[in-house]
């Protein structure tokens, strides 16, 4: 498996010029949580309650962030508990505003793509979609002289 050194210098090769930078810090974590208010939303199905697929789904995710970085891990995990507490205390609909959200965010992501001149990472490995939130958190760690 890579290390996290490694996944966030393949990543950061289309992420380098500023506005894509600055467009990616904002949209990544926006990205990330209108999926988990997307799985929210889905039926519970045979989950038994409280449980609900955006939880069920946070788990995978979290161990492979565990696998990279505890620190990160933390950070996503904490990003995660956030997510997960908007949409339960969200008051209304919840489908449409995630998905008109997840929309916009994406087509701003890869208008930072298109500024960059480069395609998104994940159109080589789907694992980068789960790296660029880690970036993106990385990032902020470096700004606030977090070690990860």
């Amino acid at each position: 498996m890579k290390g996290i050194q490694e996944w966030f210098a393949q990543y950061g090769q289309s992420h380098r010029h500023p506005v894509n930078v600055a467009i990616h810090k904002l949209a990544v974590p926006g990205i990330y949580l209108c999926s988990l208010a997307l799985l929210w939303c889905l039926p519970h199905g045979p989950l038994p309650e409280p449980l609900n697929w955006a939880a069920v789904a946070a788990i995978p995710v979290l161990l492979f962030y565990l696998q990279l970085s505890f620190s990160l891990f933390a950070g996503m995990a904490g990003l995660t508990a956030l997510g997960l507490w908007l949409c339960h205390q969200w008051q209304g609909p919840l489908l449409w505003p995630a998905v008109a959200a997840f929309v916009l965010l994406w087509i701003a992501q890869f208008v930072g793509h298109k500024i960059e001149g480069k395609r998104p990472s994940f159109l080589a490995d789907l694992q980068f979609l789960l790296i660029g939130p880690a970036w993106v958190l990385a990032s902020l760690y470096r700004r606030l002289g977090i070690p990860y």
